[in-house]
């Protein structure tokens, strides 16, 4: 698997990108549900993922990974290198969605891994995100990975109740 950062060309992403981060958040309809992100999480639309996209990479920390596995995306992760609260020294990751098909075939798992060793590279030593308190699914697939719980706070955009999760690296 490889990662390759998403970047906008002449101030707009690559439609043939979009087209690809579309389909697979359109085939994640379950965690999209519960997230909320989307309006209708049965019709998630080029524009919406377009304009969702274009708001984290206008935050000067955000990259976006996109995962490539045999030339198709397998799964894309959404990093912040510097948390908005300047007493929180972690990185974090901010999404990571699989390709629906890809589910509990490691991919995740690895997806996860290639995004810790950047941060470790980058000379890290932790990373942290959040889960919805609404997905357990979620905090099972990241607690197997050796995260651990560190608190419950509200996300700060859409106020939704977060467990917060720290990894040492």
């Amino acid at each position: 698997m490889i990662l390759e950062p998403l970047v906008a060309v002449d101030g707009a992403l690559p439609g043939h990108l979009l087209t690809e981060v579309t389909a697979l958040y359109a085939a994640n309809r379950e965690f999209f549900a519960l997230s909320g992100d989307f309006p209708d999480p049965d019709d998630i639309r080029v524009e919406q993922v377009a304009k969702a996209l274009a708001d984290e990479l206008a935050h000067p920390d955000a990259e976006v990974l996109l995962a490539r596995s045999e030339g198709r995306l397998a799964g894309v992760a959404v990093t912040l290198a510097h948390h908005p609260d300047p007493t929180d020294p972690d990185p974090w990751i901010g999404l990571l969605v699989v390709a629906a098909e890809l589910h509990r075939t490691g991919v995740g798992r690895e997806l996860a891994t290639l995004v810790e060793g950047r941060f470790r590279d980058a000379g890290r030593d932790a990373v942290r995100l959040a889960v919805l308190e609404n997905n357990p699914k979620g905090l099972r697939f990241w607690t197997a990975l050796g995260y651990l719980v560190i608190g419950h706070r509200e996300d700060r955009a859409r106020h939704r109740p977060c467990a917060v999760l720290r990894k040492r690296l």
